[in-house]
């Protein structure tokens, strides 16, 4: 292969790695990390009788790898939902393949099913694990018209990249924070009421995304985004990080009782 053709497939990649996913991998083994630490002991006990020697952090970015497989097409769209402004997830047009809200749900039943097989469940708690971070990267719930920001191109410290890229990883990224320093800087009693940061209902998770747009979307007339746009969203990355952790948590200690 000469040096244009591996010039023209490292762009590619790098390109599709962009979309890839919520939070980009530091972010989903910070969320994954905090379930972690707030796993009950039968839940723990539970999880590695299916997982075996895979935690959590290494099951977070399961689902992003497989993208590179054929044969789960079919989940790309499990990534994320789309709820225009002024609508629920109730009354917006549900996409045929599947969504993210749709995905959380179905993994829940899977992992409740006595006849599914320890296989199924695996896969099942990798994908719940992946998607509940993802949940919580705001522009994961779309509003249907960019993409989730992916249209809106502007660039992050002068080198070109859009909106959708910037909650993905960007900012998380220009911190140079490792996913266990992260988590242990963010993983803390909260000022907010503890059954708020622990809801595991998931019309609550679409109207919190839904009510950040704004804040999220307020760019000016800048044709880049830098410090201020970081110090401006960073306690809003660290709380959503929190949340996405702690709800996980949730849920697997319900499930696994």
């Amino acid at each position: 292969m000469d040096n244009i053709k591996r010039t023209a497939l490292a762009a590619l990649f790098c390109c599709n790695s962009i979309l890839a996913g919520a939070w980009g991998q530091t972010g989903h083994r910070t969320v994954a990390q905090i379930a972690q630490n707030h796993l009950t002991k039968k839940a723990k006990k539970k999880i590695a009788k299916i997982m075996g020697h895979e935690s959590l952090v290494e099951a977070s970015t399961w689902m992003d790898n497989i993208k590179s497989d054929d044969a789960y097409d079919h989940t790309h769209s499990w990534h994320y939902v789309t709820v225009p402004d002024g609508q629920t997830y109730a009354n917006s047009e549900k996409n045929e393949k599947g969504d993210a809200y749709e995905c959380v749900e179905r993994m829940i039943e899977t992992l409740k099913d006595d006849t599914k097989s320890y296989a199924e469940k695996k896969d099942a708690l990798r994908m719940l694990v992946h998607v509940v971070g993802d949940f919580h990267q705001p522009l994961h719930v779309g509003k249907g018209d960019d993409r989730g920001g992916n249209d809106v191109k502007i660039k992050w410290f002068y080198s070109s990249s859009n909106l959708h890229s910037i909650w993905d990883s960007k900012m998380i990224d220009s911190k140079n924070f490792s996913y266990s320093e992260l988590a242990l800087m963010i993983d803390h009693p909260s000022n907010e009421d503890e059954q708020k940061m622990t809801s595991t209902e998931l019309n609550v998770w679409v109207s919190e995304a839904q009510a950040l747009r704004t804040q999220i979307y307020y760019i000016g007339e800048k044709d880049y985004l830098s410090y201020e746009y970081l110090y401006k969203n960073w306690p809003t990355v660290k709380e959503q990080l929190y949340k996405g952790g702690r709800r996980l948590a949730a849920i697997l200690n319900e499930l696994f009782s």
